[in-house]
């Protein structure tokens, strides 16, 4: 039942325009690779938060996601990243200052493999990020989803499998690479 309602969630959000980036991360599980997450981001609905991911993985900034852990996985929910300062999902920063407003909340925590901000409030966004593992509408109006795997599902499906109920992970999960995909 759970790889049916998730092999349907990739077909998910299919109507997404295909200009909008597409973006990967290249895993690595206790120092091995893992293989590649590729994201489209909602550009076209989300423009200014898939511009931050975008240039987080590119790290056109001097700073960025490569080398960044996965640092809270709850199966059946989540995987959280993107704390590039600390590593523990209190420090990261956005390309637009330390944190940036709530853009919209038109698209909603519909299905598994989805893209959204992690948030300590409203307005808080910076440069941490979640992929759901279901649905989770309990968090529609507080965090902007603003993209979705595209390619490397069962990447996600491994993470999620090294994750607790608390959130701590089993083993070290890190993104090796991350960058812009062309055409």
């Amino acid at each position: 039942m759970v790889w049916v309602a998730r092999k349907a969630a990739v077909r998910c959000c299919q109507n997404r325009t295909m200009s909008n980036p597409r973006v990967f991360f290249d895993i690595d599980i206790a120092g091995q690779d893992a293989g590649r997450i590729v994201f489209e981001l909602f550009e076209d609905v989300t423009p200014k938060t898939a511009k931050n991911f975008l240039e987080l993985a590119t790290g056109e900034h001097g700073f960025g996601y490569k080398g960044s852990p996965f640092h809270r996985v709850i199966p059946q929910f989540m995987l959280q990243g993107g704390d590039f300062t600390r590593g523990d999902g209190t420090g990261g920063k956005s390309i637009y200052g330390e944190k940036f407003e709530d853009e919209n909340f038109q698209l909603k925590h519909t299905a598994p493999y989805l893209l959204s901000m992690a948030n300590a409030g409203r307005n808080t966004n910076g440069s941490q990020f979640f992929i759901t593992t279901v649905a989770t509408p309990w968090l529609d109006g507080k965090h902007v989803v603003f993209g979705k795997v595209v390619e490397g599902t069962e990447v996600v499906d491994t993470i999620e499998k090294l994750g607790s109920q608390s959130g701590r992970t089993s083993k070290a999960i890190s993104v090796r690479d991350s960058g812009k995909l062309e055409g």
